[in-house]
């Protein structure tokens, strides 16, 4: 595999001398070897956006192939449901495995093996499902399942690296990885749908499976980035979510992160069920759906052309109560033009909001956690979207628009908390 050896940013530099002081000597010498070549350039860029949406199509997909393989096999609807469970739920004990991001020599080796172990247990829990009780494919759809965060909150650590050190350019990188999670988030799933259709489930998650080994392969393309501490420094995991707790602005990206996620997860359920009220056909729904995914790619191309100039931690607060006043709007819709519109506009809101944070992650972070900050907020946002989509559907029935009302009420609460924790700091 081909090692781009581009170097680190001065500003991960910086905050590698101020988190390792007593490594400060040691790193000055590599720091000079290394200022020539600086690492933000438009190819880097271009592979991270390309590895980025190979491994998120692919964990996007996955769980809607199993599940469909399940069902088309003859299998109850309760396997299908585990099977499903066996390959999201672990994604929240990926920052048990995150460590390695911060001690490994190379990260982007750690992410390249953990693309190759996603592809290769999806394949084989895929071939294996036929022939053998289904605890088998279930143990290799958990060990998927591990390295999810991986691709997910593990890529976007190395995104600094890769975006050059001027804040402007670290922005607009950033709104190509929120656009990277809204393809991702797409593709994978109407693949998975179109391959069903033409051949079979087993064959859509097995092409899910080489899109994995094909990351890994762009990953080890990626600009190199050296260790921000040795690797007897960096925190375990446990200590690392004490510190984020205890960080400001890292405290308050990660309950907001977990609150709009919840909040947002809301609105697929709705659209299905609102569609009486609207006056329209139940497939119409759908066109609300599309219109949260369509807006969510234009505020993420919103984000590429003006990247976000404020400070991160305060933007995150009113970009989450813009998000709040959406789903407001949303709920109150009358008609189905105005429930498009507001799909659509809670789709650029939320996606403003996520580049908010994760320019949050990436500048409140220490360098020697940094790529387990962002793999245990990406962990938790995967579990609070799944208990928001679950909390939608129990609370459905009575009121068709109360999960909204109530996922703003949620917004409403974390703003509130955001700023006096602000002002008390």
């Amino acid at each position: 595999m081909v090692q781009d050896a581009s170097s680190p940013t001065q500003e991960e530099r910086a905050g590698r001398a101020a988190v390792d002081p007593v490594g400060k000597h040691r790193a000055a010498g590599a720091n000079r070897e290394a200022d020539s070549n600086q690492s933000g350039t438009p190819w880097g860029l271009a592979r991270y956006v390309l590895a980025a949406t190979l491994a998120r199509s692919a964990d996007g997909g996955a769980v809607v192939a199993i599940v469909l393989l399940a069902t088309t096999s003859g299998a109850p609807g309760w396997l299908a449901g585990i099977l499903g469970a066996c390959i999201t739920a672990p994604h929240l004990f990926g920052p048990l495995v995150a460590r390695r991001l911060d001690t490994a020599r190379d990260g982007r080796t750690v992410i390249a093996w953990a693309c190759v172990v996603h592809g290769a247990t999806l394949a084989a829990a895929v071939l294996l499902f036929p022939m053998t009780p289904p605890l088998v494919p279930g143990l290799l759809l958990i060990a998927s399942g591990l390295v999810g965060p991986l691709l997910t909150g593990g890529i976007s650590s190395r995104l600094a690296a890769i975006a050059g050190p001027a804040k402007t350019s670290q922005r607009r990188a950033q709104g190509w990885d929120v656009a990277t999670y809204g393809i991702g988030g797409t593709i994978g799933p109407s693949l998975v749908a179109a391959v069903s259709a033409w051949a079979n489930p087993a064959t859509a998650a097995l092409i899910l499976a080489g899109a994995t080994f094909m990351a890994a392969a762009v990953v080890r393309l990626l600009p190199y980035t050296s260790p921000a501490t040795v690797a007897a420094e960096v925190p375990r995991p446990g200590r690392t979510l004490l510190m984020m707790i205890s960080n400001g602005p890292l405290r308050r990206t990660l309950y907001m992160t977990v609150v709009v996620a919840l909040a947002v997860a809301a609105l697929p359920i709705t659209a299905v069920a609102s569609t009486g009220e609207l006056g329209v056909a139940p497939a119409t729904a759908g066109i609300l759906t599309a219109a949260y995914g369509l807006g969510g790619l234009l505020g993420s191309a919103g984000v590429m052309i003006r990247p976000l100039r404020t400070d991160a931690d305060p933007l995150m607060t009113w970009l989450a109560a813009a998000v709040g006043i959406a789903l407001c709007g949303a709920a109150i819709a009358g008609t189905f033009p105005t429930a498009v519109a507001a799909f659509a506009g809670a789709g650029v809101l939320n996606s403003y909001f996520f580049a908010a944070t994760l320019a949050a992650r990436s500048e409140y972070s220490p360098p020697a956690a940094r790529g387990q900050v962002f793999v245990w907020i990406g962990a938790l946002k995967i579990t609070a979207g799944s208990a928001g989509t679950a909390l939608a559907g129990a609370l459905i029935a009575p009121i068709t628009r109360f999960p909204l009302y109530l996922s703003a009420g949620l917004i409403v609460l974390a703003v509130v908390m955001s700023v006096v924790d602000r002002h008390h700091n």
